[in-house]
């Protein structure tokens, strides 16, 4: 969906593989804005690319610099920002409604959607970063999304089609 969107409206992206050794950005303000995906593995890990990409994502939020983040995603703005990652309840897998929050942030990001469906698969779950206000909740994970600003952090998988999934 995102590079889609952004090719049909002729914006430049650049995709960058973290994960596979790829070096992590250190100045967010080289790029108009910052989206991070899902993956297997858990912010918690010791990975060489956690800290500089937890790094990076305080730089962005300090620069104004939006940042969007997908499940491990927003795992990693949650706990660059002050928050915790920890194994959730129920393993979140497959499609489910996620229920919009019902104040004025919330309205800002999604409008007058009060639910909308999304695919999950995640076993884990971030807190609210202090600061920063909870705008989605699911039945099974209370923390699908919030937001800082212009920022936004999601558990959900709002990226994601049944094509990209059969796949």
């Amino acid at each position: 969906y995102f590079a889609a969107y952004l090719d049909a409206r002729g914006i430049p992206w650049r995709l960058l593989s973290t994960c596979a050794g790829e070096p992590v950005p250190s100045d967010p303000r080289a790029f108009s804005g910052l989206t991070l995906m899902g993956g297997p593995m858990s912010v918690n890990d010791a990975l060489p690319w956690i800290e500089p990409t937890l790094a990076l994502i305080r730089a962005a939020v300090a620069a104004e610099v939006p940042v969007l983040g997908h499940c491990l995603g927003g795992q990693l703005m949650s706990k660059a920002l002050g928050g915790t990652v920890t194994p959730n309840p129920v393993k979140e897998i497959g499609w489910g409604p996620v229920r919009v929050a019902d104040d004025p942030v919330a309205r800002q990001w999604f409008g007058d959607v009060s639910e909308f469906l999304s695919f999950h698969w995640h076993g884990e779950t971030f807190t609210i970063p202090a600061g920063a206000t909870r705008i989605a909740g699911s039945a099974y994970c209370a923390n699908q999304a919030f937001a800082l600003g212009k920022h936004l952090g999601m558990q959900c998988h709002v990226e994601m089609t049944p094509e990209m999934i059969r796949t």
